[in-house]
């Protein structure tokens, strides 16, 4: 094999093997240093005080599901709490429902926004209504586990400079593939990497579908960027550039739906990459002093993602080309079958769902059955990992600077 092609190999075949062993031994250490002797879900710790929360529910068209979202967030095992559903111009009964929602419950109260102008904005609008210093901030469809609350806000209690603290997202819809390939995904690869990056310094995102912030945290940054496709990463980059911290709580649960369609599916993604790669371009100058540099990791950490998935197109697209045309002997790929690196790969990738699932009993007894599935993980998450990273750079790169960032219903899979 020439040289050139050579080196592009081993980069491509060694970048996911020393990823995953760094999120494996990062997670591990978390999970036996943190997590294996602490309290469980159901028996949080006690707080000096139990000041008023605010747990604020963006909605755009979420007739289908926001009941049951309303009934969840009103279920806090916690004693002070108000719920505040924000209808970013839904054109559905999402209003109807919230406003009979709040008849019925005191704790509930609803802000109307005549259009739609994105989760961001609706986030800002909120935060204005809310009462408490303390937010904890859900998706419309999503349902908070009873002490999800609680565990979020002794965090943000235990130090004047936590900022921010993410939760623990679980697959609700499971009926296909895909929803069960999602499952695994969300503990092996997602709770791992938040739990390595934990330990190794900073957080390259919270969950945008559960994650709870202090309000001079926010305030000093200026809230919610209304022109990002992905305010959960913009937030916590700035967050954590200010110099907050944000912590991890896998005990702070809350019950999602994911798509089940391979459409809903690359959507879904390629706003994720699109949403990472818009950060990257807006904040890498500014991180780039001294006093950030606890925040290079990350930046390093996504710039290898992005170099690798361009790496594997090059290596696809030198292959197919050789199909064709007769190309030169630096550049000719034999084959783009992995032979005996996929072996390797596929133990690696075997330790690390073993070790996810070591971790992940602890939130859900029988998760093991849909492990089963994830035999067809590597080729999905890697492919889709990819092809959405390439799309989403030329994508940010050609997109309208300042646009505000609106959203749409996305896939709720199949239930």
């Amino acid at each position: 094999m020439a040289p050139v092609i050579a080196i592009l190999f081993q980069f491509a075949f060694l970048y996911p093997i020393l990823m995953s062993f760094f999120w494996i031994s990062g997670g591990l250490y978390y999970y036996f240093r943190r997590e294996r002797k602490e309290r469980p879900r159901i028996d949080p710790p006690p707080l000096q005080s139990t000041p008023l929360v605010s747990v604020l529910i963006p909605c755009f068209n979420e007739g289908e599901q926001v009941r049951e979202t309303i009934s969840a967030a009103l279920a806090q095992r916690y004693p002070d709490f108000e719920v505040i559903a924000i209808n970013d111009g839904s054109k559905d009964d999402t209003a109807e429902q919230l406003n009979q929602l709040a008849a019925q419950h005191e704790r509930l109260r609803v802000v109307h926004l005549d259009r739609n102008l994105g989760k961001a904005n609706a986030m800002r609008m909120g935060t204005l209504a809310a009462r408490s210093e303390y937010l904890v901030c859900i998706d419309g469809d999503a349902l908070l586990d009873e002490y999800a609350v609680h565990w979020m806000v002794w965090h943000l209690m235990s130090g004047p400079r936590v900022g921010a603290v993410t939760g623990n997202p679980r697959i609700r819809n499971r009926s296909t593939l895909l929803g069960r390939l999602q499952v695994g995904e969300f503990s092996s690869i997602i709770g791992m990497i938040k739990r390595a990056q934990r330990v190794y310094g900073r957080l390259f995102t919270v969950s945008g579908v559960i994650s709870a912030f202090r309000r001079t945290a926010l305030h000093r940054i200026g809230y919610w960027s209304d022109d990002m496709i992905t305010e959960d990463i913009d937030i916590s980059w700035r967050l954590q550039m200010d110099h907050w911290d944000i912590r991890y709580e896998p005990r702070a649960l809350c019950f999602i739906l994911m798509p089940e369609t391979l459409k809903g599916l690359w959507k879904q993604r390629l706003r994720w990459a699109q949403g990472g790669v818009e950060v990257m371009l807006r904040h890498t100058r500014d991180m780039l002093s001294w006093r950030k540099r606890r925040m290079w990791l990350v930046l390093f950490e996504y710039l290898l993602s992005v170099i690798w998935a361009y790496t594997m197109i090059f290596i696809m697209a030198l292959w197919a080309i050789g199909l064709f045309v007769e190309m030169p002997v630096q550049l000719q790929v034999r084959s783009i079958l992995p032979s005996w690196h996929g072996v390797i790969l596929a133990m690696v990738c075997l330790t690390q769902f073993a070790a996810s699932l070591i971790i992940d009993r602890r939130y859900e007894a029988r998760v093991g059955r849909n492990y089963y599935w994830m035999i067809w993980y590597p080729i999905a998450y890697w492919l889709v990992s990819l092809l959405t990273t390439v799309t989403a750079v030329p994508k940010t790169l050609l997109k309208r600077r300042r646009k505000r960032a609106t959203w749409v219903s996305p896939d709720r899979g199949l239930r």
